[in-house]
């Protein structure tokens, strides 16, 4: 089974014994977080973008997003390596299985500024009885500042004027 190999030969086996050699320093982190012009690490991405499209694909199917564990999972492979702050909305139906997730807003490696009223337009147009909201933190500091704590306020009550519930 492939859980039980190392990270190294899981690589080998996506692009080869040479390549991993040449790119594997002890982490995978630097192989899946950009793409520049090295074609294995364009491979890697690719990868990890694949992985990304199965999980929507799965999570549109059924409820998987049942805890806050599975939802920080999801979330972890949604950001996993920006290096640019990223404002996330999951779009949930009325049995809270995942519509859609969208990044909707992009900013900086600090900040990033999110407008209510398109988070509102946006949650019309995937016709959501629910939302999710995420955003990283580039810093590495994942405790919610008092900043993203009014947002979160402002965004409950956007939405509660439309019937959508924020979890």
């Amino acid at each position: 089974m492939h859980t039980q190999l190392s990270d190294a030969t899981l690589l080998q086996k996506l692009i080869g014994v040479r390549e991993a050699r040449r790119l594997y320093r002890g982490s995978l982190q630097p192989l899946f977080s950009s793409i520049d012009d090295d074609y294995s690490n364009e491979k890697c991405a690719v990868a990890r973008e694949l992985v990304k499209r199965w999980l929507s694909e799965a999570l549109k199917q059924k409820c998987v997003l049942s805890s806050p564990l599975a939802v920080r999972d999801y979330l972890r492979i949604q950001f996993a390596g920006q290096e640019y702050e990223s404002f996330v909305t999951l779009f949930l139906d009325a049995q809270n299985r995942l519509i859609a997730a969208e990044e909707m807003f992009r900013g900086t490696l600090t900040q990033t500024s999110v407008y209510p009223r398109e988070v509102v337009k946006a949650a019309l147009r995937h016709n959501a009885a629910a939302v999710m909201f995420a955003h990283n933190h580039p810093s590495g500091v994942a405790e919610p500042s008092r900043a993203d704590e009014m947002l979160t306020q402002s965004l409950k009550q956007a939405l509660s004027l439309v019937d959508i519930k924020v979890l």
